[in-house]
This record gives C-alpha cells, sequence and structure tokens, in this order.
C-alpha cells in the first residue's frame, strides 16, 4: 500500500525532520501546523528532493479545523495511513506559584487532547491500513522532570495512557501506537525555557535527524512489530 503520513507539527524541530525522512523513503506526506509560510517551505524542500508532500495549515487546538484538514488531505490524496504528532506546548511559567490556568489549558489542549483529536479523526483511515501513530511526548513524559512544569509534565505523562489503549483497543485492526519520549532536543522550544540554553549546552543534546531516524525506525517496522514506547536522550543529560 501507498502510505500517506499526516505529521502535525511540521513546519520545523522533530516533526519537520521526521517529515524529510518520511518523504525520503518513499512516503507522501500531510503536513500540519499553524505557520503556512514554514510548512511551505518544508514542502518545497520535500519536492526539491523528490518526494511528495502537500501543506494542510492547522491549529490542533480546535476540534473544527482537524475534521476540515482531514478532509482536505483524504480529498487530495486518500485514507491516511499513518500519523506522526509532534505539535507541542510549554510556558516559561512552570511551577505552581506562576503558572496560570489559561496556560495550563492551552498547554493541555495542544499536547494531549488535540493528539486525541487527530487520532480519532484518522481513527478508521488507520483501521483500514493498519496503521502507525507516533506520538511525540517526552522525556518529562516518561520521568519526572521537575523543571518541565506542571502542565507540560501532566499532558505529556497522559499521553502514556493514550498510547496505550489505543494499542489495546485497536489491535484487533492492526494499527499500532509508539510514545516516543526524547530527551533534550536543540530546537525552538527551547526558547520556552524559563533560562534559554547557551551553544555550549545545545551542542550536546540531540538534534531533530537523531529523533527523526527514531521515528522511521519505528515507521518501518514490520506488521507485526509494535514498538509501544522508546525513550531517547543524549548521553549528556542527567
Amino acid at each position: 500500500m501507498d502510505r500517506l503520513l499526516w505529521v502535525t507539527g511540521a513546519g520545523s524541530g522533530m516533526g519537520r525532520a521526521a517529515a524529510l525522512s518520511a518523504a525520503a523513503n518513499g512516503y507522501r506526506v500531510a503536513l500540519s501546523g499553524r505557520r503556512e509560510d514554514a510548512l511551505d517551505e518544508t514542502a518545497a524542500t520535500i519536492s526539491s528532493r523528490g518526494g511528495s508532500a502537500m501543506a494542510v495549515p492547522l491549529d490542533v487546538r480546535d476540534a473544527g479545523h482537524i475534521e476540515k484538514a482531514h478532509a482536505s488531505i483524504t480529498q487530495a490524496w486518500g485514507p491516511v495511513t499513518d500519523l506522526m504528532l509532534s505539535a507541542g506546548l510549554n510556558s516559561p511559567r512552570r511551577s505552581w506559584s506562576d503558572q496560570s490556568i489559561a496556560d495550563f489549558t492551552d498547554i493541555v489542549n495542544t499536547n494531549l487532547v488535540a493528539a486525541a483529536a487527530v487520532i480519532d479523526a484518522a481513527l478508521p483511515d488507520l483501521r483500514a491500513s493498519a496503521g502507525m501513530v507516533v506520538v511525540i511526548s517526552s522525556y518529562a513524559g516518561w520521568r519526572h522532570s521537575p523543571n518541565a512544569g506542571v502542565a507540560y509534565s501532566a499532558s505529556k505523562s497522559a499521553l502514556t495512557e493514550l498510547c496505550a489503549s489505543l494499542n489495546e483497543q485497536e489491535a484487533e485492526f492492526g494499527v499500532r501506537a509508539c510514545n516516543l519520549c526524547p530527551g533534550d532536543v536543540d530546537t525552538d522550544f527551547l526558547a520556552l525555557r524559563p533560562s534559554v540554553p547557551e551553544s555550549d549546552a545545545r551542542s550536546v543534546m540531540l538534534t531533530p535527524d537523531d529523533v527523526a531516524r527514531a521515528v522511521q525506525f519505528v515507521l518501518d517496522s514490520p506488521a507485526h512489530v509494535r514498538i509501544n514506547e522508546l525513550v531517547i536522550s543524549p548521553t549528556a543529560q542527567r
């Protein structure tokens, strides 16, 4: 079957790197994110390398927008066969003493609710194609990380159960989900930290391409193999 991967958070960082990798390995790639210019650049890069990509701008916090984006993809290219969900959000205000519930809600909606909504929209397609779902969680979702933030840690931890329930309930259709938990990655996301790391600290972090290789490994797994959870971290991380 010709595979069609829908990537959220595809305009930059890990989502962009995974989209480029998947396209180089024969996937058609639907690129979603809030920044249309970044999606167009990613799509143009894929096309220049001989791959197939379409930009589908999307704010994952809007359930109706997700349904429309899914419809646009399937009308243009047919059913989605696989998902890579990397849209994420955090805030510099990360403790009970300084967080706002408005920020908390926005983070949970982006990191958790949106992931469930995209899966739900594409689930009939995934059942028909024995699809793979790769969810980008976080090291903070695998192990308590005090500096990651209350909302971020809670939302990323919940992705473990999201993937586990999908694997348990949808295995009869061949649907598989991987909860992928990267440690520190040198992306623009670091700008959301209370103290932004400098170049020396960034130089020993994972790169988006490191994460993309892990995503590709999961996508390339044979149909009888399910990678329930995958944790990768830089050797410098403690």
